[in-house]
């Protein structure tokens, strides 16, 4: 079988492309250990489940379980029930349910370790809800995670971005909440880049507010905050707000085009990380935290850097449809034998995207078996009618 791809470019026209040869990345013995590095995780659809109404999710259990295997394998911790798992666009808090009570089994039985998503999305969307109402959502969800055993990511509320009417009504829900939690949980702000329905979020749409209404709530609770994970995009909010928290809260990078610095840091400290990209680039970022682990911070950039363009690429605006590109990575590298989404997402990015993405993902060196990654790229490019030879 010849190695030559020729790939659709934004012109229409085909590149001629042969990929490099396949990389190997060493398993580390234990957790890493130079910072907290938790991978969001994605879910594996049913393929051959009858999913009418359209949209209802049926998952792969066993795939979707074997890649947190995969990804605690390479020493990281496992978010579960996040946007990446398609929390709030496919799938639902019934199946976030059944997907954190089976994780946290599974991460008990191989000494995983794991955090989950808790929020307010069994809530109806599109009508009113009273702060009382949008606190006993968080509580339940707060509730059932922690009753099943699981550690806490309280995750941003489109319903408190929607009903609450300035930052002290964010303070009265988080406070109620954090008060209540049984250890101290990550706080999520996820930008309106990956959640339009989250615009002005802390009770602002002034992001300089809205960081100072954030910074409150985490000092006015800090001993119930592990840490805040920043979705903006911004590496200069991320470092400024990284530079006021209070000692011992830390700043969860979840910046996927700049992670690569944010996570070495300078002189006056760094991010831990949790990231929806790890997902997708796993082996190379597990060897570039063991060089960083042995303060080797030359192989750690030779080896994260070249993600970052990838990394850039999957989640370019509409940044929320960034899940398709994870997925189509994880079937490219054989880890689920077919490119089907929760909710048919896999439709969410044109061909030209995901032929951009195989490019990159050679580059990076992540594509594990470049002969089986050929294949099903082949696939790909004839449900779209181009014929390669």
């Amino acid at each position: 079988m010849s190695a030559i791809l020729h790939l659709p470019q934004p012109d229409r026209s085909l590149l001629a492309y042969t990929p490099g040869g396949a990389r190997r990345y060493p398993h580390p013995a234990g957790p890493l250990r130079s910072r907290v590095a938790y991978a969001a995780a994605h879910v594996v659809a049913d393929p051959l489940a009858d999913t009418t109404p359209v949209g209802r999710p049926v998952i792969d259990w066993e795939a979707t379980l074997a890649y947190r295997r995969h990804l605690w394998s390479y020493g990281f911790a496992v978010a579960e029930a996040m946007d990446t798992a398609q929390r709030g666009m496919g799938l639902d808090w019934a199946g976030a349910q059944e997907l954190i009570r089976r994780a946290l089994a599974e991460a008990r039985s191989c000494g995983g370790m794991i955090a989950c998503g808790a929020g307010t999305d069994h809530l109806p969307a599109g009508v009113s809800h009273s702060l009382d109402t949008i606190e006993e959502a968080y509580a339940e969800q707060v509730g059932f995670i922690e009753g099943e055993g699981g550690r806490i990511i309280l995750m941003c509320s489109r319903a408190l971005a929607a009903n609450a009417r300035g930052p002290e009504e964010y303070a009265r829900v988080y406070g109620r909440i954090l008060s209540q939690v049984a250890q101290p949980v990550i706080l999520h702000w996820l930008g309106d880049m990956f959640d339009p329905a989250l615009a002005g979020y802390w009770g602002s749409r002034d992001l300089d507010a809205a960081t100072d209404a954030a910074l409150q709530i985490i000092e006015a609770h800090a001993d119930k905050v592990d840490g805040i994970k920043l979705s903006l995009l911004s590496k200069e909010r991320e470092i400024a707000l990284r530079r006021r928290l209070p000692a011992g809260v830390r700043m969860y990078t979840g910046d996927d085009f700049n992670y690569a610095e944010l996570i070495a840091g300078d002189h006056l400290g760094y991010s831990d990380a949790l990231l929806g990209i790890f997902d997708a680039i796993a082996p190379v970022a597990s060897a570039a935290f063991q060089a960083l682990d042995a303060g080797d911070l030359p192989t750690y950039h030779s080896l994260l850097e070249p993600t970052v363009p990838l990394s850039r690429h999957i989640f370019q605006a509409p940044t929320f449809y960034y899940k398709t590109g994870v997925v189509f990575l994880a079937y490219l590298n054989g880890h689920q034998n077919h490119f089907r989404m929760v909710g048919g997402q896999e439709s969410a990015r044109s061909v030209v995207h995901l032929a951009t993405l195989f490019v990159l993902a050679d580059r990076a060196g992540l594509l594990s078996d470049p002969e089986l990654a050929i294949t099903r790229m082949r696939h790909v490019l004839a449900l779209a009618g181009i014929a390669d030879s």
